[in-house]
């Protein structure tokens, strides 16, 4: 599995596990879904995700976003 799928799967969960939360329980774990949205809107632009340096230093091979390096640019 390449770090970009780890990363979408966890965000994934992440997103669905706040939206089950937020409706059984307390709606202030919809905050986590949007920390979630906030921290993809600043990967796109930065190229950092701490999601894919754990995945990276646990041996997940990079894919094409991540190959380059851990600031995305070339």
């Amino acid at each position: 599995m390449t770090v970009e799928r780890i990363v979408l799967l966890f965000v994934g969960a992440v997103v669905v596990a706040s939206a089950v939360l937020a409706q059984v329980h307390n709606p202030n774990w919809l905050w986590l879904a949007l920390a979630m949205g906030v921290n993809l809107m600043q990967m796109a632009f930065t190229g950092f995700c701490p999601m894919a340096a754990i995945a990276k230093a646990l041996g997940a091979r990079p894919g094409a976003v991540f190959a380059r390096g851990e600031s995305g640019r070339a």
